[in-house]
């Protein structure tokens, strides 16, 4: 069965996959696109954000990350939607628990994690409280608007999946004592390895978004 991925920086997403393939099993013939896909870092990095802007955070095929700002590859990532519906797939996977534009479309099912987690969140809080785990402190701001539409109570913070093991384990003890139900690692970025390593320093539940899209696809796929 071949299923599609889009990331909005660079495929493939070998960091992703690292932690998925084994969910979607071997029946499964994942192809990946990138919005990003073909562009040097010089290129990109005239997609800074301004202010006012949808904020991304995402890898490069190097294992560097970027930040950029979301419209500009809007038009980038419909091309990668539509490459893939060409070869053959017959649903497509976001790696990215970021919030997209109504007018990106697809003729397959196409799952956004971050609508995922939206609605998966707020069932796993007794008390409506959670902490939001994103990459940048850019992102901040924008992490708290989207929270406070689902739970009463958000504590943001940011550290990039993408930099030093040391930085995320540093958040993690960090936050161990801030009064919450749940912890919602909100980029796609984040691994299986961090999130054993979050539960285990704060004794709060983690929810990460990888695994929780690949069980979804690996139910919906019957794979």
């Amino acid at each position: 069965m071949k299923i599609g991925a889009i990331t909005v920086g660079q495929a493939p997403r070998v960091d992703v996959t690292a932690d998925i393939m084994d969910i979607l099993g071997p029946k499964v013939e994942l192809l990946e696109r990138g919005g990003l896909d073909g562009l040097s870092r010089e290129e990109i990095e005239q997609f800074k954000p301004e202010p006012g802007d949808y904020i991304l955070v995402s890898r490069l095929v190097d294992g560097s990350s970027v930040t950029f700002a979301e419209k500009y590859i809007i038009g980038r990532l419909q091309k990668a939607i539509d490459a893939l519906e060409a070869e053959g797939v017959t649903l497509i996977m976001v790696f990215c628990t970021g919030e997209f534009p109504a007018e990106l479309r697809s003729n397959v099912p196409m799952i956004f994690p971050g609508d995922v987690i939206e609605r998966i969140a707020p069932m796993l809080t007794n008390r409506s409280s959670i902490i939001a785990v994103t990459p940048s402190p850019l992102q901040i701001e924008q992490s708290q608007a989207k929270w406070l539409k689902y739970v009463d109570k958000c504590v943001s913070v940011s550290v990039s999946p993408y930099g030093s093991y040391e930085d995320v384990a540093a958040l993690a003890a960090e936050i161990k004592d801030v009064d919450a139900d749940l912890i919602v690692l909100d980029c796609i970025g984040f691994t299986q390895q961090m999130k054993e390593m979050f539960a285990e320093k704060t004794g709060k539940p983690i929810l990460l978004p990888r695994t929780l899209l690949a069980r979804i696809v690996a139910e919906i796929a019957d794979v």
